[in-house]
């Protein structure tokens, strides 16, 4: 015998009545329930509260679960109480229903492991006070970075280094050091910093000292110049003579300068060095190329991940890699899930979807149409979809691209519009017409989505 399908109530507002029908018409087939509807007396189903709702319910409610509008504000759990079934919060947008119903995009159970290092670097170190030093490494470390990197400068030694590497050391930081200069490299390494940036074959005879010295260190070995891997063999050599750990860097190169044959330098280290351990420095491209720097993060970490590149140096300097160490850690967890599973990297991190959204959804001409008829208030709700804006109440329909055309239609229809309203409209208005730039999702009162930089946003919408 099959058994029934469970039957869903699904709470709404006058106005959301006829898109909810159409949503759960198409939605509740495929996800294998039977929907059923309570339309409350109220017109926006946003300005439901759980204790309204708990009130208003109708009686001998038969369900198994009830789906409450996203926005609804409370606590659910007097819902739960006053329908005797489970009460939850489904998606603040409707259309978002058919995710909600198990078609959802996003991370699987278990996503989210990493075998990839991140180095970040806080340049020009020695410039910096400490106060500047302990919170540009607190931001980094919050961004997800595993080790601080102090960025010395060259001409001169700096007499702080050793202060400044027992500071993060104290706060818990795991420190490297970025100096050629011996003086530099020998202090922090008395302090506790763990690993050098760099050696090759200018400098490579100091270690046998510094392992004597300070056993736990661990080198960066890189070729004496950036195409030359039989420097960097002959460097390894050495290491390997004195037995300190070490990892190996090829070098990448931006953009216009070497960089394909850079990636090819990492795979002929990979063949030449199988069992290394390998670092790239991210910034020659993320600095250095006019991008925004996420799909280029993305990208490299999906190299690192195939290679075996197990740590990676990134940086913030420039203002459109600001934002980088984050993405770094987003993208390291993105393509260690798709190749550890042998899946493709997609639908699995909305995070690093940032400019545009995965997925346009759109109600079309005849929903728009049927819910501006069954507005009778003067508060307007904004729509942008198929490359227009279409804004309503219940005396004005305008609709284009023009929002200061828009604005003069409703304020001929509307001559009592005051300034706080209008004011909000404009506002309104400028997000929509980004998203339709852009090619984002608006909804109305919702933030627009720009991935892990979304700002969330309180609501400043009239009442109904």
């Amino acid at each position: 015998m099959t058994p029934a399908n469970p039957r869903i109530l699904f709470v709404t507002g006058k106005l959301a009545e006829p898109a909810l029908r159409r949503v759960l018409a198409d939605l509740a087939p495929r996800a294998g329930f039977d929907p059923e509807v309570a339309v409350l007396n109220i017109t926006v189903a946003a300005l439901m509260t759980a204790n309204w709702v708990a009130r208003h319910l109708p009686a001998g409610i038969a369900a198994d679960r009830l789906i409450l509008p996203g926005f609804c504000r409370g606590d659910v759990a007097e819902v739960t109480a006053a329908a005797g079934v489970p009460a939850e919060l489904g998606p603040k947008d409707l259309r978002d229903l058919p995710e909600f119903f198990g078609k959802r995009s996003g991370p699987p159970p278990g996503y989210g492991g990493f075998d990839t290092e991140i180095l970040a670097e806080i340049n020009h170190a020695p410039t910096k006070s400490p106060d500047a030093i302990l919170a540009e490494a607190r931001r980094y470390r919050s961004s997800g970075a595993d080790v601080i990197d102090l960025g010395c400068d060259p001409g001169g030694s700096w007499a702080g280094v050793g202060d400044a590497v027992r500071l993060l050391k104290a706060g818990g930081f795991r420190v490297s050091i970025d100096s050629f200069n011996p003086v530099e490299v020998e202090a922090a390494l008395d302090a506790g910093a763990e690993l050098v940036l760099s050696v090759n074959g200018t400098n490579v005879a100091r270690v046998s000292d510094w392992h004597a010295r300070f056993p736990h260190a661990e080198v960066v070995a890189i070729p004496d110049t950036p195409s030359d891997l039989d420097s960097l063999a002959r460097t390894v050599d050495v290491l390997r003579a004195i037995g300190v750990k070490h990892r190996l860097d090829p070098i990448l190169e931006p953009i216009g300068f070497g960089f394909a044959a850079s990636l090819g330098r990492y795979l002929d280290a990979r063949r030449r060095f199988p069992d290394a351990e390998l670092m790239m420095g991210i910034g020659n491209l993320t600095e250095l190329t006019d991008v925004d720097t996420a799909g280029v993060n993305v990208v490299l970490a999906g190299f690192c991940q195939e290679v075996g590149v197990r740590s990676v140096l990134a940086t913030e300097v420039i203002n459109w890699a600001r934002s980088a160490v984050r993405e770094f850690d987003l993208a390291r967890r993105l393509v260690y899930h798709a190749v550890r599973e042998k899946v493709l990297p997609k639908r699995l991190e909305p995070n690093l979807v940032i400019l545009r959204d995965p997925k346009l959804v759109a109600m079309g001409d005849d929903a728009l149409r049927d819910l501006a008829a069954r507005v009778t208030d003067r508060n307007y709700r904004i729509f942008a979809e198929r490359g227009e804006l279409h804004i309503f109440n219940g005396t004005v329909y305008a609709r284009g691209t023009d929002p200061f055309e828009l604005f003069r239609q409703m304020l001929a229809a509307d001559p009592k519009l005051d300034a706080s309203h209008a004011f909000y409209l404009g506002y309104e208005c400028a997000k929509a017409v980004t998203a339709l730039t852009l090619g984002k999702n608006y909804t109305q009162d919702q933030a627009l989505r720009w991935g892990f930089l979304t700002v969330p946003e309180v609501s400043h919408r009239g009442g109904s």
